[in-house]
């Protein structure tokens, strides 16, 4: 029998702590190791026993979490995930937190609606096995069970012809999840003015993707920005999907512009790669470069494999640069990576190619 993974539950509302024990407590592969209002009293905690992951708030009485991450980080390091409201000076707060070495964001879990909370426990219960897979305590993807999840047809239909090619316009089309965002930094940070335009899902929670769009906006050459329904695709131009909404790639003449909509979660994810990956198979077709980064799990895979087959060039990020190589791996063993390399190639690759 697979050992359980041991979680250490740190936020100052009750009502939190008990909706957070409730959740990871209904996955048969997760246990609860304890409970902390505050940091010194989890400090305590993981004298007694080290857990495997620890959520953890940011916005706390005694000590606040960014300096309680640093202090863990530095003497004893386990994977945090961070799970913070969605006020807008607490995204830039958790922001800071995976710069600080945690490696996921969460929402609060949404109680009092079944839907949401459903989608709370997919999320949490996901977030937390990815942390445990990474960097720190490696264990088996075979060891986790894949629940039945929606594909991109629940978005977008797949195409029954093939893509307009009429255009000789390249667009980037990237995916990525659990350490993306500092994966996302260095192939940004990396691009040219003159780069053409790029299309990004990042697994990140509403609100959190305007405060790293705007943190990764002033540091890169390219302009970066959280997505808007009908922005444009243009040359030196990034644009990041908003947490918790689809965007699909979409083409009028030879003008590229994305779509925003809601849905349901798709390969557990909302915005999802494959959608995205999806929509630029129909309407970008060979005049696209498709990227998969860092991530646990499947989003991303198969879509990935129909832009291969439309025609683009797609690329995985490697193992040894990756800090969960799940979504990387799943689309390599699909047979949708036309080239495997390494984080720090990725721009040069991709610059070849367009």
């Amino acid at each position: 029998m697979n050992k359980k993974i041991k979680v250490l539950i740190v936020d100052d509302s009750a009502v939190v702590r008990q909706t957070l024990s409730d959740i990871i407590s209904s996955d048969p592969q997760l246990e609860v190791m304890a409970t902390a209002a505050d940091p010194f009293i989890a400090a305590e905690r993981i004298k007694d026993e080290v857990p495997d992951v620890i959520t953890l708030d940011v916005e706390m009485p005694k000590m606040d979490g960014i300096t309680f991450l640093q202090k863990i980080m530095q003497q004893h390091p386990i994977p945090v995930v961070i799970c913070s409201s969605l006020a807008g000076t607490g995204s830039e707060t958790a922001l800071k937190a995976l710069e600080s070495g945690a490696v996921e964001i969460i929402p609060k879990p949404r109680m009092g609606v079944k839907k949401f909370l459903e989608e709370s426990r997919v999320l949490v219960c996901d977030a937390v096995k990815a942390a445990s897979m990474a960097r720190v305590r490696h264990i088996s993807a075979t060891a986790h069970k894949v629940e039945p999840k929606l594909t991109a047809d629940a978005v977008i239909r797949k195409p029954a012809m093939k893509a307009m090619v009429q255009t000789t316009e390249k667009v980037v089309v990237v995916g990525a999840s659990t350490g993306g965002t500092e994966a996302l930094k260095v192939f940004l940070e990396s691009m040219p003015l003159d780069a053409p335009g790029i299309v990004i899902v990042q697994h990140m929670p509403e609100n959190f993707t305007a405060a790293f769009s705007r943190r990764l906006d002033g540091i890169c050459r390219i302009s970066v920005k959280e997505a808007e329904n009908n922005d444009t695709v243009f040359r030196g131009r990034a644009l990041i999907a908003p947490g918790n909404r689809h965007m699909l790639l979409k083409r009028s003449g030879a003008r590229y512009f994305v779509e925003i909509k809601d849905g349901p979660l798709v390969s557990r994810h909302r915005p999802s790669v494959d959608v995205l990956f999806r929509s630029s198979a129909q309407y970008a077709g060979r005049n696209a470069v498709g990227v998969i980064m860092t991530g646990m799990g499947d989003d991303g895979a198969r879509g990935l494999h129909e832009m291969k087959e439309a025609g683009a060039f797609t690329i995985a990020q490697d193992e040894e640069s990756c800090i969960v190589f799940g979504m990387p791996k799943k689309a390599i063993e699909l047979g949708a990576v036309d080239k495997v390399v390494s984080l720090k190639e990725i721009s040069r690759v991709v610059l070849e190619h367009i």
